[in-house]
């Protein structure tokens, strides 16, 4: 679902079901064919709760026309040494996203 604003501005929501059943949620802007405001949620576990701020960084600005295989990349390298992700996958983060880019295609 998409909501725009005067600013010409998107507000764009994609979700991913990894096959273990967590959920992935990316919520973002969309402005200027780039992802701003980038919020990466769901019922998956990250250890150290604080490394989702460099997964979430590595979203921020990245332009709308980067593959899934190079957006799970940005974020594979942004996983901070001795994190830990249960039940999710840099993958996962890049399937929602490209769900919320062509929301015309999400099955879920």
């Amino acid at each position: 679902m998409s909501d725009s604003d005067l600013a010409g501005t998107v507000r764009r929501r994609g979700a991913c079901k990894t096959p273990g059943g967590k959920l992935v949620i990316v919520d973002f802007l969309l402005e200027r064919e780039r992802l701003r405001d980038v919020v990466v949620s769901g019922d998956f576990f990250l250890y150290p709760e604080e490394a989702i701020e460099p997964l979430t960084a590595a979203l921020e600005g990245m332009p709308v026309d980067l593959p899934p295989a190079g957006i799970a990349a940005r974020v594979a390298a942004a996983i901070p040494p001795g994190a830990e992700l249960l039940g999710f996958s840099p993958a996962a983060i890049a399937e929602a996203v490209r769900r919320a880019l062509t929301p015309e295609t999400d099955d879920d």
